[in-house]
């Protein structure tokens, strides 16, 4: 019934990757140049988001011009200010006072531990939006350590040493004339399994193969009570993490409809991600759309979850091993 499809199947948008591999940190931009209805849902306890109030459905603004995921915590949220920049200097905003004013949201996750000491700024921001132009129509937008995901890893419930490498995933879904496409960098606190239930990413045990999340949850909450109990200093243990997505989509639906399919599409992040959703991470999701196919509301919010579980396993697969730690593509027979 449902079939691949690509960002070709999405002309509306143009995507592009900015990063600093040494510093293990990058940023992802969606432009819809023409502007396109946006929605937001965001979930977990720790998150660094930019100017998703404007995106609750009772408020005025009615078309977003750029989504950007990007890593270095709050630092992170500058690469929007040159995304910003870029945009207004294209032409590309709402004419206000005689100004160009886009209008750009985003979200970022932590990736500080890994890497050098440095972070998005508004250079990067720029930059990602420049690729996202160049980026030829036909041409797929590169996956793994790259953009918003070059800094990723999952499975920290026992410290940074036992994570592995993540990275960004892109999966993609129609039905008839109706696209999805979910793109997502996947910086966990638990572990990431596939289609079958195993898991290929994450906390990892003695022997260096993937625990079971719950083992592994078990155990840092075995060492935090042992800590408590004897008044040391907590060492380890879990730090913040996030992972943060967009589906885009060319169906016509309403800003309150696009929230309701960025809330649906979390169910995607629980089926993939094991503990999900913590006081650890900042989970979010943007839905994004151009509004050229008429379609049902929970069409859409079924094949972007579909997608979306697609693009957290692609994350975890299209990664590399980087800065010390495996990725899922090293682990195989272990």
């Amino acid at each position: 019934m449902f079939r691949p499809a690509t960002l070709a199947d999405l002309p509306a948008f143009r995507c592009g990757h900015a990063q600093n591999a040494e510093a293990a940190t990058g940023c992802t931009v969606v432009v819809a140049p023409a502007g396109a209805v946006c929605g937001v849902d965001v979930r977990g306890g720790g998150p660094a988001t930019r100017e998703t109030d404007l995106l609750r459905p009772e408020n005025m603004i009615e078309a977003v011009h750029a989504v950007v995921l990007a890593g270095g915590s709050a630092f992170g949220l500058a690469a929007s200010t040159g995304v910003m920049d870029e945009l207004a200097a294209r032409g590309i905003g709402f004419p206000v006072a005689g100004a160009c004013v886009p209008i750009v949201v985003g979200a970022c996750l932590f990736d500080l531990p890994v890497g050098e000491s440095a972070h998005p700024d508004a250079a990067m921001g720029a930059a990602a939006c420049t690729a996202a132009f160049e980026r030829g129509e036909g041409e797929p937008l590169e996956e793994g350590n790259v953009g918003a995901g070059c800094g990723a890893t999952v499975g920290k419930l026992l410290g940074g040493e036992r994570a592995m490498k993540s990275g960004l995933g892109v999966c993609g879904l129609a039905l008839g004339d109706l696209a999805v496409c979910a793109i997502v960098a996947v910086n966990a606190l638990g572990n990431v399994r596939d289609e079958s239930g195993a898991w290929i990413a994450g906390c990892r045990g003695d022997a260096g193969g993937v625990m079971d999340p719950l083992d592994a949850f078990g155990a840092m909450a075995a060492q935090a009570a042992a800590e408590a109990a004897s008044g040391a200093p907590a060492e380890g243990g879990p730090c913040p993490n996030t992972t943060i997505g967009v589906v885009l989509t060319n169906a016509r639906i309403t800003k309150a409809q696009a929230a309701k399919t960025a809330s649906t599409v979390h169910d995607a992040y629980a089926r993939a991600i094991k503990p999900v959703h913590t006081l650890n991470d900042g989970d979010t999701v943007f839905a994004f759309a151009s509004g050229e196919v008429e379609a049902l509301p929970d069409a859409v919010s079924v094949l972007a979850t579909e997608a979306m579980q697609g693009a957290i396993v692609r994350a975890a697969r299209q990664a590399e091993g980087a800065y010390g730690l495996p990725a899922a593509r090293d682990m195989a027979g272990r």
